[in-house]
């Protein structure tokens, strides 16, 4: 007969509440850099033109989506790799994962966007000419993403990004 030990049940067990406590961790602090940079958003579009915009649900979805789409990627990361350095080291990479992939996750999310938009006039599936138009229609989004949407970053976002590297290259050990 099988005997199981129970210090291994325990340990186990240990390991799975640790395991789910930081999965919980990351999801619920990239729902919240997520709301971050939504918030930041809205607030510069608030600055610039009082709100008055027809796509303000769909920007504030693509700015959420961009920052909580990113940071479970870029931050256990960044972690992993900045253990063992200087706090000022672990601020500046954390400070650059962040704020380039926000960014970049934000860009592909508004290049979906315009995907989905002019994809009806698109050739079929699969065609040397959908290729084209794809990669096209993804590089148009994303530079008009970098020329209208970054600013959308600012200022608000800049400082949560100050203050999130701050607060992660601190923790970080």
């Amino acid at each position: 007969m099988d005997q199981t030990n129970p210090t291994n049940a325990i340990i186990a067990a240990g390991r799975t509440r640790t395991a789910t406590s930081r999965c919980l961790e990351i999801l619920s602090n990239a729902v919240c850099w997520g709301a971050a940079m939504a918030a930041s958003a809205l607030a510069a579009l608030y600055w610039r033109n009082g709100l008055l915009s027809s796509h303000l649900a769909a920007l504030t979805l693509v700015y959420f989506f961009g920052g909580a789409l990113a940071w479970p990627i870029l931050v256990p990361l960044t972690q992993r790799f900045t253990r063992s350095r200087p706090v000022s080291a672990r601020f500046a990479a954390f400070f650059l994962m962040l704020s380039i992939g926000t960014a970049a996750m934000t860009a592909f999310l508004f290049s979906m966007d315009y995907r989905w938009f002019y994809s009806r006039w698109h050739a079929p599936f699969g065609s040397l000419i959908w290729t084209f138009q794809l990669l096209y229609t993804g590089a148009s989004a994303v530079y008009q993403f970098a020329i209208l949407g970054l600013s959308l970053f600012l200022p608000f976002g800049l400082l949560c990004l100050i203050a999130v590297s701050a607060y992660l290259a601190r923790r970080t050990h």
